[in-house]
């Protein structure tokens, strides 16, 4: 177990979600992924998470596993083309990851995805995190809109974004 990472996850507190995202900027996230909807097809969730409880620590779960618990949490899944996007954030790590239904099977590389991820990594680095996230809601809608046009979606999971 990573001792460092530990530490970061207890002392990183429920209230650090709120000073990274006051009000105003879970608003303007949300209606970043309303325009991103409307230029693609795709379904977009935003979910936020401070940090993880100390048993997941202890069982060594990872931003990743942690994001697809959350993907079936929010029933990201549930949508009609198999076309649901999750952006993760787990701020404790500054770690976001994507977990994309199995329509983007054979049509985004996982590597599209992750670079995405990366260039909103060094962003969260930058203290810019309502930034970070409208970025990544459009690099999403980028790669998305490829495959699923706008149109082509019916606004079936919430813009709102998630605190888990």
């Amino acid at each position: 177990m990573d001792i460092g990472r530990f530490f970061r996850h207890v002392f990183t507190l429920p209230g650090a979600v709120a000073r990274a995202f006051p009000a105003a900027a879970l608003t303007n996230i949300e209606r970043a992924i309303a325009e991103a909807e409307k230029r693609q097809g795709g379904q977009v969730r935003f979910a936020v998470e401070a940090a993880l409880e100390p048993r997941e620590l202890l069982r060594g779960v990872s931003a990743r596993e942690r994001a697809i618990e959350v993907f079936s949490e929010l029933r990201v899944w549930d949508t009609e083309r198999n076309n649901g996007v999750l952006l993760y954030l787990l701020l404790a790590d500054h770690d976001v990851e994507i977990v994309a239904d199995r329509g983007y099977n054979g049509k985004v590389r996982p590597d599209e995805w992750e670079a995405v991820c990366r260039q909103m990594e060094a962003e969260l680095r930058g203290g810019r995190y309502e930034a970070a996230v409208i970025e990544g809601i459009r690099g999403i809608a980028d790669l998305v809109g490829a495959h699923y046009p706008a149109g082509s979606g019916q606004g079936e999971l919430s813009d709102r974004p998630a605190v888990v």
